[in-house]
């Protein structure tokens, strides 16, 4: 569309208002000044005090001056990581540093990264593959996939293990919900696993166990994240640097939507001052 369409589109839907725009209308957001100061603008378009493409065309700078800026303080952190052949973090400092990570706000995503981190790093060992990750806005009824993170075989496309994510308890209800998902493929999941920032009651660990059965040699299991991590990384520990840069990498090319800038940035401070330690 030409820059100007805006105005375009604007004006019919407006044509009717007798007052101004930001009076009759109100956008719920957080935070809220946003939402006035967008309506505000969209106003000032409808009473031409300014153009749609004058509008557009600052947005854009100022988006693009924000990238900038957001990058430039990402590259000034991967500078400050030490060059020298320094001894790796251990496996509890990982998990520690990651920890202290999954305890930021907006941290959602992040179980996510850690499981797709820990295949990447020994997917050669293991003679197992992850699927792309979808979007972390995504629901799996568009998608068609299964899970968060789905497993498969190496020279097979055919998914064996699913993960799912909960920043909550997981419920009996999560599990029918699981156990509808495995009745309705075609191939056997060999294992549908949890993984819970929460905790792990004991009727929902009894009613998982009792779904091997019943789902004729499907394992469902529930997982604290932190555990999982603790297991995974001293069984595969020659491995554990490779899991992190791996879960640096996955971090860093998260969309802004899934992982915030700040949430990246607090993860490389974090790492810095672990390793700034180890010297």
């Amino acid at each position: 569309l030409p820059l100007n369409s805006t105005t375009a589109f604007l004006t019919p839907a407006f044509r009717n208002l007798d007052r101004p725009l930001t009076t009759d209308l109100d956008l719920v957001g957080r935070p809220r000044q946003v939402y006035k100061a967008t309506l505000q603008l969209l106003d000032d378009v409808y009473q031409k005090k300014v153009t749609a493409e004058d509008l557009l065309t600052e947005l854009v700078r100022i988006l693009l001056l924000m990238r900038e800026e957001k990058q430039t303080r990402i590259n000034t952190l991967l500078a400050g990581f030490s060059s020298e052949n320094t001894l790796p973090l251990s496996s509890e400092e990982i998990i520690n540093l990651i920890k202290q990570h999954l305890q930021c706000k907006n941290s959602s995503r992040l179980p996510v990264l850690i499981v797709a981190a820990a295949y990447y790093s020994v997917e050669e060992k293991l003679g197992e593959r992850i699927l792309p990750l979808h979007s972390h806005n995504a629901a799996d009824e568009q998608t068609g996939s299964l899970g968060d993170v789905e497993v498969c075989l190496k020279n097979d496309d055919h998914v064996v293990t699913v993960y799912e994510m909960k920043l909550k308890q997981v419920t009996v209800n999560d599990i029918n919900r699981a156990l509808e998902k495995i009745a309705s493929t075609t191939n056997r999941i060999h294992n549908y696993i949890f993984i819970t920032t929460d905790d792990i009651s004991d009727e929902v660990k009894s009613y998982a166990a009792r779904c091997y059965e019943e789902t004729g040699g499907t394992e469902i299991a529930v997982l604290d994240c932190i555990g999982f991590l603790r297991h995974f990384l001293h069984f595969f520990h020659r491995s554990r640097a490779k899991f992190l840069d791996s879960y640096q990498s996955l971090v860093l090319s998260e969309p802004d939507s899934a992982v915030s800038p700040p949430l990246k940035e607090v993860f490389l401070a974090l790492r810095q001052a672990a390793e700034a330690d180890r010297e």
